[in-house]
């Protein structure tokens, strides 16, 4: 199991809190500092779209130019997620061949049962 994230994130230290509690050992990625790269995205996207994987409320995509939008929203341009990784909802949770998307306590307490 892989959590994908920034420690200061709220969200993120909700996600990593809810494992440690059920003793739930988990690798973590810090990607602003470890970096990600274009093939990790890719195989995200092959199991979640890209609305969810993608955080539109962030001031990150506010500070994106209409044009890095447009590009980023068609996938044709999928680059700035890798220069730009807390455009990325947090956390990001790989457990076997299922990819979960931001906390929710239910959907974390399902998928571990």
């Amino acid at each position: 199991m892989k959590m994908y994230g920034i420690p200061n994130c709220d969200t993120v230290r909700k996600a990593r809190k809810f494992l440690e509690s059920h003793d739930i050992d988990y690798e973590f990625h810090d990607f602003k500092k470890q970096g990600l790269d274009i093939d990790t995205i890719q195989t995200w996207l092959n199991k979640q779209p890209l609305d969810t994987l993608v955080n539109k409320r962030s001031t990150s995509w506010k500070q994106l130019s209409d044009e890095q939008k447009a590009a980023l929203t068609s996938g044709s341009d999928l680059s700035v997620l890798t220069e730009m990784p807390t455009l990325i909802k947090r956390p990001v949770l790989e457990i076997n061949a299922s990819l979960l998307i931001g906390f929710s306590q239910a959907e974390y307490e399902e998928l571990l049962n």
